[in-house]
C-alpha cells in the first residue's frame, strides 16, 4: 500500500509538471529552473529534466544569511551530479525597503529572473505557497491582481507544481531519494508568511481541512478576474500605448471604476507598486476636476503621479 501511495504521487507531480509545461512550453524552448536548494526546486528541477534533457538552473544567492555560501554550494554539487548546467547570481538586497526584507529578496530574486537567458523560468510554488500568498495579500488590503497573485504562468515565469499540495512533493523526493537543504529562517515567525504558514494555517485546516485547496482555488479565480479587466483596461486605452504621459482626457469618459482600473493597469505595466484604493480615488477625483492651474500629485512608492498641461505624468519621486 505505502508502494502503491508513493507511486501515486510521482504520477501526480509528473502529470501535474508535464501538463503546465505542454500548454505553455515549446519542444525546442530553453528552460531554466529557479534552484534555491529547497526540497520544491530540488523536485522540480528533477522533475523538469525528465521533460527536457537539456534544462538549467539559477541560484540566486541573496547573501543574507550566513549559510548562503553553502547553499550555492548544495546546488553546484547538485547540478554537477545531475550534469545540469547552473548559473549563480548575487544580488543585493535592499534592507530598508518599505516592502520588508522578505519582500526586498523577492524582488531582488525577480530581478535577477528578468535577467536570465531563458524562455521560461521555472519556480517550485505549490498549492499551499498560493493560498498563503492569497491570504497574506488581502491582509496587506491587496485588490483582486493582488489576490489573484502567483498564478501558473506569469510573462515568463512557469509554476509547474502550483495544483500540487506539500505531501505530493515531499512523498516525490523520498522515492527519488532526493537530498534537500533546509532554510531555518522558514520557521522564524516574526515573518509575516511564516506566521501565516506555521500558526495560522494549521489552525485553519484542523477547522476547515480543505482551506489551502479552496483558498488556491480562489486565487485561480481572482486570477481570471485579474486578466479580464486588464482586458476592459486595453479596450479603454484604445490604439494609445500602455504607458505615461496618459491624457487627462481618456479618463472623463469612463466611469469611476474604469477610470481606476485603467490606472491600475498603466501602473503595473510599468512595474509600479499600486498606491491603496483610497488614495487612488482620491487622486483620480482631483486629476479629472482641476483647473488648468492646478498640478495635483499623488507621491507613493518611490514615484509621483501628477497632473500637468491636461496629462497624468509618471516620475521618480
Amino acid at each position: 500500500m505505502a508502494a502503491s501511495r508513493k507511486s501515486l504521487s510521482t504520477e501526480r507531480v509528473l502529470a501535474a509538471a508535464g501538463n503546465c509545461l505542454n500548454r505553455h512550453a515549446g519542444a525546442d524552448d530553453r528552460l531554466v529552473v529557479g534552484l534555491s536548494g529547497g526540497i520544491d526546486s530540488v523536485v522540480l528541477l528533477h522533475v523538469a529534466k525528465q521533460c527536457s534533457p537539456t534544462v538549467a538552473a539559477l541560484h540566486v544567492h541573496h547573501g543574507l544569511s550566513p549559510s548562503a555560501d553553502s547553499w550555492t554550494r548544495f546546488c553546484r554539487d547538485l547540478c554537477h551530479e545531475w550534469n545540469v548546467s547552473l548559473q549563480v547570481a548575487r544580488v543585493k538586497v535592499d534592507r530598508s525597503s518599505a516592502d520588508g526584507l522578505e519582500g526586498a529578496a523577492r524582488r531582488a530574486r525577480h530581478d535577477a529572473y528578468k535577467s536570465a537567458v531563458a524562455d521560461w523560468i521555472l519556480l517550485g510554488h505549490h498549492r499551499g505557497d498560493r493560498a498563503e500568498t492569497l491570504l497574506f495579500n488581502l491582509l496587506r488590503g491587496a485588490g483582486i491582481r493582488g489576490a489573484g497573485a502567483m498564478p501558473d504562468r506569469n510573462g515568463r515565469l512557469l509554476r509547474p507544481l502550483l495544483a500540487l499540495g506539500r505531501a505530493d512533493i515531499e512523498a516525490y523526493a523520498r522515492t527519488h531519494g532526493l537530498s534537500w537543504i533546509d532554510d531555518h529562517s522558514n520557521a522564524d515567525t516574526r515573518f509575516s508568511r511564516n506566521f501565516l504558514r506555521h500558526t495560522i494555517f494549521p489552525s485553519l485546516s484542523r477547522r476547515f481541512p480543505a482551506a489551502e485547496q479552496r483558498l488556491a482555488s480562489a486565487a485561480a479565480r481572482f486570477a481570471e478576474a485579474a486578466d479580464l479587466l486588464d482586458e476592459l483596461a486595453r479596450l479603454d486605452l484604445g490604439s494609445r500605448e500602455a504607458s505615461f504621459p496618459i491624457d487627462v482626457e481618456c479618463l472623463v469618459h469612463l466611469s469611476e471604476s474604469r477610470a481606476r482600473n485603467l490606472l491600475r493597469y498603466l501602473l503595473a505595466c510599468q512595474g509600479v507598486g499600486i498606491p491603496s484604493e483610497e488614495r487612488l480615488y482620491e487622486a483620480l477625483r482631483q486629476f479629472i476636476e482641476a483647473g488648468p492651474d492646478k498640478h495635483p500629485a499623488l507621491v507613493f512608492g518611490g514615484y509621483v503621479m501628477r497632473r500637468k498641461a491636461g496629462r497624468i505624468l509618471l516620475e521618480p519621486a
